[in-house]
């Protein structure tokens, strides 16, 4: 929904600063998110310490600081994705429920959602919650998928990611790579995305039924 790749890179530099590693360039976040903070530290970890070089406590300590600095501001340099306001404004005109579903803390997503969107412009927002686990299990959007009174079959997951591609399918959905996020079309479609998107307009599309 929204490009937090700077977001990304500036908090997790940050916290790789504050215990003497390198920092990582932004694109390269591109690969190493997408499974959680847990997994996105330990790879950066793996990148600029190395492969079984650092310790339990040391990736503790670097995960602490990377999620308070986040926590604290979740909202900086952050950048909406062009044309998204709009294509979410059209699927409400035509009576479509609309979901957000991330890895990032809850707290995070609400946040970031409420900076970019107005009040009510989804009928579900969820983040990574204790009891739910985190994509590529599909509990979360089954559990959207009941709450919203719909079959999976009726869903159209749509992601950036070879975790979002998994995560759909496992539900049952039909899911959409979307081309304007991190990754590129061959990750996409070698997990099985069953449209490839170029830009945020044409959600609509498929929703109004056209292509489908």
């Amino acid at each position: 929904m929204a490009n937090t790749l700077k977001s990304i890179a500036y908090f997790s530099n940050a916290a790789l600063w504050r215990f003497g590693y390198r920092s990582i360039p932004a694109e390269t976040y591109r690969t190493i998110v997408g499974d959680g903070a847990d997994v996105q530290v330990h790879r950066m970890l793996d990148l600029v310490a190395g492969k079984g070089a650092y310790s339990e406590q040391d990736f503790k300590k670097v995960r602490e600081v990377y999620g308070a600095l986040y926590g604290a501001e979740p909202t900086r340099l952050l950048e909406p994705y062009a044309g998204m306001a709009e294509t979410v404004r059209a699927l409400k005109r035509l009576g479509v429920k609309t979901a957000v579903l991330s890895n990032k803390p809850h707290a995070w997503v609400t946040a970031i959602i409420d900076f970019l969107f107005p009040r009510g412009s989804f009928d579900r927002c969820y983040g990574q919650q204790p009891g739910i686990p985190r994509k590529p299990s599909p509990a979360g959007a089954l559990r959207i998928a009941r709450e919203l009174g719909v079959s999976p079959r009726e869903c159209l997951y749509i992601g950036d990611t070879n975790t979002d591609m998994k995560t759909g399918a496992a539900a049952g959905m039909d899911t959409a790579g979307a081309l304007w996020g991190f990754r590129d079309r061959r990750e996409l479609q070698e997990n099985h995305a069953v449209y490839i998107l170029e830009k945020p307009e044409e959600i609509v599309r498929l929703a109004a039924g056209d292509g489908r």
